[in-house]
């Protein structure tokens, strides 16, 4: 029986493992799985953890997950085509849930069926080699310190790539008498109220941990951009400014010359697609884009057919995504899909690379994506899901941010799923403290 192994049991892994269930429900012989997961749980970065560092084994913490996250997205634009947000909660609930009702929501999906007794928890996966047309893993039982080693036909990478974070130095640095921290362990906005805080980046971590101190009442919020602004109409004590300079003891000099006293300092400078435990001819090099080269169809490594890569892109879409991703690659695996030869492999990414390094704004970029989507959709038997609502809900979102930064997260959307419209929430966002599900969803 062929044999497969999913590393990792976040949003990806799970996607692959309920691909592989539905198609047993449907009376379909499925292969062998086996999913590892060096965390306690399943749900990947939804793990909310107060650690950070090294957890209790020694590991360097996955979760970049903090406190008062809600959804930057309208949750409509991930929504599961397989499972509703109306058929998990009973009822329409509103667009930007808090990390806790869409942890609630992915966990409910996988919870149906036979798919936990496939994970072994608390287990990491040390190495990865190919050597008689198979793969071998070397893993690691964290509770018991045991080593393991097995053979799998094919492996599925669903590890993620936002969980090792890329931590540049300034000059000045070392001898700054404040607070610095990468974003991946910022956990609670509470400990810089009163501060002046600065924040390095300019994508959404950056956008949204400068608008969370900005709420729970930093002094001041200042963000320093290395390429381009991310431009927003921001409120009285939050600017943007061009990147950092150097720091002089507290204060913070920037290229365009503005200089900033300085409690804090935040890193939103990104994260590495980071696989120490793959052999290097099996692993994937890139930054973060949203076509990463050498995967066909964004997820089948090139050079070895065997080799599935899920969620690797920078990410617009994202659970319909790797739910569309995990059905072609499961396909692929169960044989429904035929892979094209070498040289027809090698002409589709090229051409999707190329197509992606022209794109100039969020608009092109929502639409290479979608029209990505689209296409992997239309390989397998996933269910019916409205991308171009999809589409169209990714473009109002990004014009209600340019708008009001502060009140994007009050807009309302409509299922592409069931067409039912997301309420508005009982509180506006910058009014709404209190991020547990039960009062997200209490009227």
């Amino acid at each position: 029986m062929t044999k497969i192994a999913i590393i990792g049991a976040g949003p990806c892994g799970l996607s692959m493992l309920r691909a592989f269930d539905q198609a047993e429900k449907k009376g379909e012989k499925i292969p062998e799985v086996v999913c590892f997961e060096k965390q306690a749980d399943w749900g990947g970065l939804w793990n909310y953890s107060w650690r950070t560092g090294s957890d209790q084994y020694g590991d360097p913490v996955p979760n970049s997950m903090y406190r008062y996250l809600w959804s930057n997205g309208p949750k409509e634009c991930l929504e599961f085509a397989d499972y509703s947000f109306d058929e998990h909660f009973g009822k329409p609930i509103p667009s930007f849930p808090p990390r806790a009702v869409l942890y609630d929501y992915i966990l409910g999906r996988v919870s149906k069926g036979n798919i936990k007794n496939k994970i072994k928890f608390n287990t990491k996966v040390t190495s990865v080699v190919f050597k008689n047309d198979k793969f071998e893993i070397s893993y690691l039982d964290k509770t018991s310190d045991a080593t393991s080693k097995d053979n799998f036909d094919y492996i599925v990478v669903a590890s993620g790539h936002f969980s090792v974070p890329f931590i540049p130095e300034y000059e000045g640095m070392s001898s700054f008498p404040g607070r610095i921290l990468h974003s991946h362990d910022f956990r609670d906005a509470e400990e810089f109220r009163g501060k002046n805080v600065i924040v390095l980046g300019s994508s959404y971590s950056a956008e949204d941990i400068a608008l969370q101190c900005h709420k729970y009442g930093a002094n001041s919020v200042t963000i320093g951009y290395r390429h381009n602004p991310m431009g927003f109409k921001w409120p009285k004590g939050m600017k943007e400014v061009h990147y950092l300079d150097r720091l002089d003891g507290k204060k913070a000099i920037f290229k365009d010359g503005t200089e900033q006293d300085a409690d804090a300092i935040i890193l939103c400078t990104g994260y590495l697609h980071h696989f120490p435990f793959i052999d290097e001819n099996l692993r994937l090099k890139t930054r973060n884009r949203l076509y990463p080269p050498k995967l066909y169809k964004g997820v089948v490594w090139q050079d070895n057919q065997k080799l599935i890569y899920l969620g690797m892109q920078d990410q617009f879409h994202t659970f319909n995504m790797f739910d569309c991703q995990a059905w072609f690659a499961r396909d692929v695996i169960m044989g429904k899909i035929k892979l094209p030869n070498s040289d027809e492999i090698s002409k589709d990414i090229n051409k999707w690379v190329a197509m992606e390094e022209k794109l100039e704004n969020p608009d092109q970029m929502i639409d290479f994506q979608t029209e990505y989507t689209k296409e992997l959709h239309e390989t397998s038997d996933y269910p019916k899901i409205d991308f171009e609502l999809i589409r169209k809900h990714f473009k109002e979102w990004e014009h209600h941010k340019v708008e009001n930064i502060l009140t994007y997260r009050n807009k309302s959307f409509s299922s592409p799923v069931t067409g039912s419209v997301g309420p508005i929430h009982h509180t506006p966002w910058s009014e709404a403290m209190d991020d547990s599900l039960k009062t997200f969803l209490n009227k």
